[in-house]
């Protein structure tokens, strides 16, 4: 059951939400925006809210499949609509900043899909802790007049995981899935080739039976491997086969990372910090 404080930042979230005449939201199907959609569609019902999936070649085939099932369970309106992020030269040249140009991509398409449809407020599925982060795209969703209702009711990770169980999402202890875009290092061009290197070697890992957080970042001209410290020995007894799979993919060479999967490794990278 959700903690006390949970409950009462979930409660504020059903009466924000409630004071909007109509919301679309950027629905990728993860778990905090799952979360925010299905709560949408209890306070405002099927007419007035609408769950919008960006499409492109940097987003996992996997969370696609997750996210239209997540949307068929609950009965989410839903529409998907072409991104085109990775065509954007800034984008593709893979900046730390990168985010932005794709969120800006991606409210641009929704707003005016908002537009036409007569939605009066659009809205993601920004959570509290997102506003202490490296987190571009948020900037982008300010400038386009996004609301981010979790954050504003102060709903952090731990919360929406326990809302999420208790409203009986699938994904309410799935690991974070961001684009594929986020595995590639910051200065190497962002293409759809490397995308499917990337999104095909972690489909191969996972069907080795990886669960958890795992990443496998490309480097140009290696894969890096990581994930959560329990599986690092696991991966290096496997190390010969593995490295043979990527290969075959594409990837030059490649090294299991000791320390495991740590978020923002890139631009921690990027940055001098690590």
């Amino acid at each position: 059951m959700p903690s006390a404080l949970a409950s009462y930042r979930l409660a504020a979230l059903r009466g924000l939400v409630r004071t909007f005449p109509s919301t679309l939201l950027g629905y990728s199907g993860g778990v905090d925006s799952a979360c925010l959609a299905v709560v949408l569609r209890q306070e405002l019902g099927a007419e007035r809210m609408l769950a919008v999936i960006g499409r492109s070649p940097s987003y996992p085939q996997a969370q696609w499949q997750m996210a239209r099932e997540v949307a068929a369970q609950f009965d989410l309106p839903l529409l998907e609509v072409d991104t085109h992020e990775v065509d954007n030269s800034d984008y593709a040249a893979n900046p730390t900043n990168r985010c932005f140009y794709c969120k800006r991509e991606l409210w641009a398409r929704l707003r005016a899909e908002a537009a036409a449809r007569g939605f009066s407020i659009v809205c993601d599925g920004t959570i509290a802790d997102d506003l202490h982060e490296h987190r571009p795209g948020r900037a982008a969703g300010v400038q386009a007049g996004v609301r981010s209702p979790l954050a504003e009711a102060g709903m952090t990770k731990a919360d929406v995981r326990a809302t999420a169980r208790v409203l009986g999402l699938p994904v309410w202890d799935a690991p974070a899935a961001p684009c594929l875009s986020s595995r590639v290092a910051y200065g190497l061009t962002i293409t759809p080739s490397r995308l499917h290197q990337v999104e095909a070697a972690e489909a191969y890992l996972r069907s080795l039976g990886v669960t958890g957080d795992l990443r496998v970042r490309h480097r140009g001209d290696r894969a890096r491997i990581e994930a959560e410290p329990a599986w690092i020995a696991w991966l290096m007894e496997r190390t010969a086969a593995i490295t043979e799979r990527l290969v075959a993919l594409g990837f030059p060479a490649v090294e299991i990372d000791p320390l495991g999967y740590r978020r923002g490794s890139l631009i921690l990278e990027a940055t001098g910090e690590r």
